[in-house]
């Protein structure tokens, strides 16, 4: 009598632990697939808008066009420093002048 006892109560768990499964999937199919535009990063993002613009831009106005097209909020001092780090490895981005970034190949 106890091994059935014991059967009963694995099998309860088990029962239990695939409908909790089945709810997280349920709620999985529910949530809008996460954007293209969410996985792509600031610089990617800074990227886009020197393309899109075809000049050199402040970063204020980088910062500016990045949230209006985007919808994402850019720290002023981690872009910078992000930036000045790609012009100094030649990698993107070139200075047009202080705090004015463009595409190097533009």
């Amino acid at each position: 009598m106890k091994n059935e006892t014991v059967r009963e109560a694995i099998i309860d768990v088990l029962i239990s632990a695939a409908e909790a499964q089945l709810r997280a999937l349920r709620q999985l199919r529910k949530q809008k697939q996460p954007s293209l535009e969410k996985r792509r990063s600031n610089l990617d993002l800074v990227e886009d808008i020197l393309r899109r613009e075809g000049v050199p831009l402040h970063v204020k106005d980088i910062i500016e066009r990045v949230e209006r097209v985007h919808q994402v909020r850019l720290d002023r001092e981690s872009i910078v420093s992000s930036l000045t780090k790609k012009v100094h490895r030649r990698d993107r981005f070139r200075r047009t002048a202080p705090n004015t970034f463009a595409l190097s190949g533009e």
